[in-house]
């Protein structure tokens, strides 16, 4: 397979090796036996090979050139490195919502960055450390630039910042936090992070967050208010009968429940009896 080497000062020039013959040329190049994915100068961006025999290899290549979205020299964002299998970026509102509800009894971080944050920056290889170091641990991502009607729902408007979830106790810490105060985090694993038990359903975001979400028009997503069954109270139906006083002193225990209209005249027939 011959060598290709593609500079900018030397993009008309060809090459010639075992008889096969590759030529680049920029986008500018009008013909018609081209195809090129980018509609600017060269540097950085798409570029597509054209040979005179076209064999498989330099088939294949020529497909991946022209796949949309392909850049040479493409580095991943710093955001991206070091990242672990329990990291996870938020992609919407429903995405955080659901992984929230499906996290059972574990620990969830929830790391708010920006990608113009140099604080975020600076600390992402630290968060990475710690998730490599507790895999028991979940960590979401929030991209501050790409859900920012999302984090002003939230009321999330400093950065870094880190909201700490877990089980049925919901929302268990937030607080804001750089390399020179990491050890705000580190306290605040070392102490939500033991295993525990938490009675009832995972709680998630808060009633108010959620009902937030769902009044944002920027947002897709929709909560349905749970309905809290709701009995008035009412003197003629619910009182508390007080024991009558003895001449002995003694007194009747208290009822440890309430009582209904008819368990009330049968308690008053029964202390009339002597009973």
């Amino acid at each position: 397979m011959a060598d290709v080497v593609v500079c900018k000062t030397n993009l008309f020039s060809s090459c010639h090796h075992h008889h096969q013959h590759i030529s680049v040329f920029p986008k500018t190049w009008n013909q018609s036996s081209l195809s090129f994915s980018s509609k600017t100068d060269f540097l950085g961006k798409g570029i597509g090979l054209h040979t005179a025999r076209d064999p498989p290899q330099f088939q294949a290549l020529n497909s991946q050139l022209q796949a949309p979205g392909f850049r040479i020299g493409k580095a991943h964002r710093w955001w991206e490195k070091g990242i672990q299998p329990n990291m996870k970026e938020v992609t919407s509102a429903q995405d955080l919502v659901d992984s929230l509800s499906n996290a059972g009894d574990e620990l969830v971080v929830l790391d708010f960055f920006s990608p113009g944050c140099g604080g975020c920056k600076a600390l992402h290889p630290k968060i990475c450390q710690f998730a490599e170091m507790n895999p028991d641990v979940q960590f979401l991502q929030v991209n501050y630039e790409e859900h920012k009607s999302m984090c002003y729902s939230l009321n999330v408007h400093v950065l870094p910042f880190f909201r700490f979830y877990r089980g049925a106790h919901g929302r268990v810490c937030s607080f804001s936090c750089t390399n020179a105060t990491i050890k705000k985090f580190k306290d605040a694993l070392a102490k939500h992070k033991p295993e525990r038990c938490s009675l009832g359903p995972t709680k998630g975001l808060e009633e108010k967050e959620l009902l937030a979400l769902s009044a944002n028009k920027d947002l897709k997503f929709t909560y349905t208010p749970k309905q809290v069954e709701f009995v008035p109270a009412k003197a003629s139906e619910e009182m508390i009968v007080a024991a009558p006083s003895r001449s002995n002193s003694e007194s009747l225990p208290l009822p440890s429940t309430t009582l209904k209209s008819g368990q009330i005249s049968e308690e008053r027939n029964m202390v009339s009896a002597g009973r």
